[in-house]
């Protein structure tokens, strides 16, 4: 579902999603997180993959523990401000494993380096894609554009204390867009050592062709079918053609050696 705090009639609906990040897993899911706020009532529904734990409400319910007097405004803002802290934790997260892949992209085969590469670039772009509409749905709330028929859902003073969960998930986005260009740089240095390998592999494909080349030329000389060869009443004619080999190729040998192709 797409993140988003819409205004209705008389109540305020939101659906916000909170990511969390398993590093020793290499994976990363979310937890949604659904409510309805009146002014005088927050009803909650959370949603989690099977087998992943749901979203803990601490946050709320610390506020009201806390302040009893606290509005259900004061909850969602906590509600908010968790979330946020959850992109930025889920950044840093993500920020570590690029610094890891980074370190050992020269021992990874380049099957798992680009497998991760792969991971990681859809990870980015799907908190991208997150976090972009929870950044403006927390905005509305700030500037005060979110319109509950009439009905102040949020006061001011709550407004204005949304402000530090926009500022919140400003940075992860600032974070964000920095990661996506540490893994754009990890990826062309990924390319630039597969065409380094591959170039390796061609240096050495045409070195051997050029060790064989002389050798077959030779041959193919001595190979014609002509009667009027002079080497062929040569007695030392066979012994002539492998000397002429065998130094041709050493002679290609040491150059190759002296230009560092070998």
């Amino acid at each position: 579902p797409r993140p988003a705090l819409e205004g209705r009639r008389d109540y305020v609906l939101g659906v916000l999603l909170a990511p969390v990040a398993e590093p020793a897993r290499d994976r990363l899911f979310y937890q949604e997180v659904d409510f309805v706020l009146t002014a005088e009532c927050l009803v909650t529904v959370r949603k989690t993959p099977a087998g992943d734990p749901p979203f803990e409400p601490a946050a709320i319910r610390e506020v009201l523990a806390r302040h009893p007097s606290r509005s259900t405004a004061d909850a969602v803002h906590a509600l908010v401000d968790e979330v946020a802290e959850r992109y930025l934790d889920v950044v840093e997260s993500l920020d570590d494993e690029i610094d890891e892949l980074e370190e050992r992209i020269e021992e990874w085969p380049s099957e798992r380096v680009r497998a991760r590469l792969s991971a990681l670039r859809h990870d980015l772009l799907h908190v991208r894609v997150t976090l972009a509409p929870t950044r403006d749905a927390v905005r509305r709330v700030v500037d005060g554009r979110l319109d509950a028929g009439g009905v102040e859902v949020f006061p001011r003073a709550v407004e204005r204390s949304f402000a530090d969960a926009h500022d919140k998930l400003l940075r992860a986005a600032e974070s964000l867009d920095l990661a996506r260009d540490l893994l754009a740089s990890a990826r062309d240095h990924q390319q630039a050592r597969i065409a380094h390998e591959q170039n390796e592999v061609v240096k050495k494909l045409t070195v051997t062709a050029s060790l064989l080349l002389v050798p077959t030329f030779i041959v193919g000389v001595y190979g014609q079918n002509f009667e009027h060869l002079p080497e062929l009443g040569w007695g030392l004619g066979y012994g002539f053609s492998w000397a002429v080999i065998i130094v041709s190729t050493l002679a290609q040998l040491a150059f190759f050696r002296w230009k560092g192709w070998l």
